[in-house]
């Protein structure tokens, strides 16, 4: 999974979140947590944008690499904070997934995409997108 290194700066209730090998592509917000989130969201947003223009995303260079650039080795210096963000691109079409689960947690399952008045599939996706993110 491609995962591009984003920088976090500022204070609380007022956090942005930019990434170095995606010009352009920022957001901000109240947290560290929820910038760390909406940058993923603009990220997806922001490659799914590059490539509808028919170009290809830009390759994710590591942290080691980034770390080297004098602007943001000094943004480092100043309190900000380099953060792995996994891109998760919806691709527009849905794919056929064959997984075995024990039959407790499946009716748990089932019983919450109930509540959440949501498919199976809407409901582990969601919960497997959230995991996915949790490992930034």
């Amino acid at each position: 999974m491609t995962r591009y290194i984003a920088i976090i700066d500022g204070e609380p209730g007022a956090f942005g979140i930019s990434f170095p090998d995606a010009p352009g592509c920022v957001a901000m917000d109240k947290t560290i947590a929820d910038v760390i989130a909406a940058g993923g969201e603009v990220l997806a947003e922001w490659v799914g944008d590059v490539l509808a223009m028919g170009k290809a995303a830009p390759r994710a260079r590591t942290a080691e690499k980034i770390r080297k650039d004098p602007e943001i080795a000094e943004l480092l210096e100043n309190g900000a904070l380099l953060v792995p963000i996994p891109l998760l691109l919806d691709v527009g079409r849905s794919a056929r997934a064959n997984i075995s689960l024990d039959a407790g947690l499946l009716a748990a399952i089932d019983e919450a995409a109930r509540q959440q008045k949501v498919t199976r599939s809407a409901f582990l996706a969601a919960a497997a997108r959230d995991k996915i993110r949790a490992l930034a």
